[in-house]
C-alpha cells in the first residue's frame, strides 16, 4: 500500500479545529472544504441547507458510494442576558455542562463583531461560596459567561453588541503529542473531515481511482440530528466516518478503527457491516466491533428518515467523546487503510 500522509492530515485537522463551526454556524468550515475540494480538482455541489458534495469518477460507471462526515460540532448560543450582564446559554448538540466549565470561549455577535469570556458557574469563588462551590449543579441555568469587558448590567452587555441568539464556540486546546495522541475538543468529527480528503490526496497523489464513483458528503447539521437531506440515487452503499468510543461499556482502541454494529436508533446494514470486517481480516488492518448506547451517525439518521441505501459507520476510537477528546494517529491511519480497501 502506498504512504498515507499523516503530516496532511495533523495540518488540516489542526486548520479545521481553529474554524469555529458549532451546529448552524458552519459556513466558515463549509467553505473551507470547497477550497480543498477545488485544490484536488473535484467537482462538488451545495445543498440547500449549506452542505456539500464532492463527486470523484471510478473506473465502474454502474452504482456509487456515500461518504460522508460533519464539520458541525458542539456548541452554544445565548439564550438570555442576566441583570448582572452575563449571559445564560442553551448548548447545541450532546453535552454536559460541566464538560465546558472553566474553559474559554468567544461569543459570535449577528453583526460579526467576537468578544471572549470564559463559562463558570453562577458560584465560583471558593473564598466567597464555600462548599456551594461543589455542591451547585452544573446546569443551564447555573452557568454563565463571565465576558472579558468591563460590564455588571444587561444594558452594559446589550450595548456591546451582544444579543439572544448569539453564537458561542469553545476553545479546543488542540495538541499533538509526540507519540502519536491527538488531544482536543471536536475530535469528533473534523478529524473525520480531514480523513476523508486524506483519502482524496491518496488518490491524486497515486493517480488512482476508486472502483466506483464516490460522493463526499460533509454535512453541516449532524450534532443535531438532520445532517443529510440528499443522496444521489445511484448510491447504493453509504459509509459515515463518525467517531468509535472507548470507554469502560465500549470496546474502542484508539489504535484501531471502529465499525459499528448497532447505535441508539438502529442496528447497521448487516451486509455491509460483513464486508467491512471481512477486509480488515484478510487486508490486516486493526478494527473493532461495537455497539453504542446513545449515539446516532450521519448514516443511521438517513437509514431512520427513510433513505434506501445500504448504511455504516467506521471511524477512530475516541477516549472521553463531547468532553475533551482524545485519540491516536494509529486509529485514524487504519480507518483511511479500511476506505481505501472497501472503495
Amino acid at each position: 500500500m502506498n504512504t498515507i500522509d499523516w503530516n496532511y492530515i495533523k495540518d488540516f485537522t489542526q486548520e479545521l479545529m481553529d474554524i469555529p463551526t458549532p451546529g448552524g454556524y458552519t459556513q466558515m468550515g463549509i467553505l473551507r472544504c470547497i477550497q480543498e475540494f477545488e485544490r484536488f480538482g473535484v467537482k462538488y455541489i451545495t445543498t440547500k441547507k449549506g452542505a456539500v458534495i464532492g463527486e470523484i469518477e471510478g473506473r465502474s460507471s454502474e452504482g456509487a458510494t456515500l461518504i460522508s462526515a460533519h464539520i458541525d460540532t458542539l456548541g452554544a448560543m445565548v439564550k438570555s442576558i442576566k441583570s448582572n450582564g452575563r449571559p445564560v446559554l442553551t448548548n447545541i448538540g450532546g453535552f454536559s455542562w460541566n464538560c465546558v466549565e472553566g474553559e474559554n470561549l468567544v461569543i459570535h455577535t449577528q453583526d460579526g463583531r467576537r468578544y471572549t469570556g470564559s463559562l463558570l458557574p453562577s458560584k465560583a469563588s471558593r473564598h466567597t461560596y464555600g462548599e456551594e462551590v461543589t455542591n451547585l449543579l452544573r446546569s443551564q441555568e447555573n452557568m454563565e459567561v463571565r465576558i472579558d469587558e468591563f460590564t455588571s448590567t444587561k444594558e452594559e452587555t446589550t450595548a456591546l453588541g451582544i444579543a439572544v441568539g448569539d453564537f458561542v464556540t469553545f476553545h479546543t486546546r488542540t495538541i499533538f503529542t509526540e507519540n502519536g495522541f491527538i488531544k482536543s475538543r471536536y475530535i469528533d468529527d473534523k478529524v473525520c473531515v480531514a480523513q476523508l480528503f486524506a483519502y482524496i490526496k491518496y488518490l491524486r497523489d497515486n493517480n488512482l481511482k476508486p472502483e466506483r464513483k464516490v460522493y463526499f458528503y460533509i454535512s453541516n447539521y449532524e450534532e443535531i440530528g438532520h445532517g443529510i437531506s440528499y443522496i444521489p440515487p445511484e448510491v447504493e452503499d453509504f459509509i459515515a466516518l463518525d467517531v468509535g468510543l472507548v470507554a469502560e461499556d465500549a470496546a474502542g482502541d484508539e489504535r484501531r478503527v471502529n465499525i459499528v454494529a448497532k447505535d441508539s436508533r438502529t442496528p447497521y446494514d448487516f451486509n455491509l457491516r460483513s464486508k467491512l470486517v471481512n477486509i480488515c481480516l484478510e487486508k490486516g488492518i486493526n478494527y473493532t466491533l461495537d455497539v453504542h448506547n446513545r449515539y446516532g451517525s450521519d448514516a443511521s439518521i438517513a437509514a431512520t428518515q427513510g433513505f434506501d441505501v445500504n448504511f455504516s459507520c467506521i471511524g477512530p476510537s475516541v477516549d472521553a467523546s463531547h468532553h475533551y477528546e482524545r485519540t491516536h494517529r494509529d486509529g485514524v491511519v487504519e480507518t483511511i487503510k479500511l476506505l481505501i480497501e472497501v472503495l
